[in-house]
């Protein structure tokens, strides 16, 4: 079964839960998970691709768009087929992809918006009443 881990930050700035997600993405590529970043359209998949590339000057995380390449480490999605993705899904979507099931990790990021707050209660509660084992995570610096 998923287990799911609620990322909670103290930043409002969605661009703080986008670099965020980016560092979870190399922890959990150094750690040898293959690893998903779903979002809702082409053009923040192209943000979220740029942002891989500079997020840190001293490293570089492998990564590619899923509709470019199916092979990378980190791929960025924006609604395709995940394939045979089973690693660490980073749910950056306004809704939960319907496939979530099929990997062993997801991890949402909470930003300090108010209606962002309330998608992840929500998500919270579906999760917890269908029995997933649930984390929630505060994060302050970030």
């Amino acid at each position: 079964m998923t287990r799911i881990d609620f990322y909670i930050l103290s930043s409002e700035s969605l661009d703080s839960g986008d670099l965020f997600a980016c560092r979870l993405a190399e922890k959990a590529h150094r750690a040898g998970l293959r690893v998903l970043i779903a979002v809702d359209n082409a053009e923040r998949a192209a943000a979220l691709d740029k942002l891989l590339w500079t997020f840190r000057e001293d490293a570089f995380l492998p990564h590619d768009r899923q509709v470019e390449a199916k092979h990378a480490p980190v791929e960025v999605n924006c609604g395709e087929d995940p394939g045979e993705h089973h690693g660490l899904l980073i749910n950056l979507c306004s809704e939960v992809p319907g496939w979530f099931s099929r990997f062993e990790r997801l991890a949402e990021i909470v930003v300090q918006q108010p209606a962002a707050l309330k998608r992840s209660r929500q998500r919270y509660g579906y999760f917890r009443d269908r029995g997933y084992p649930l984390q929630s995570h505060r994060i302050s610096n970030h």
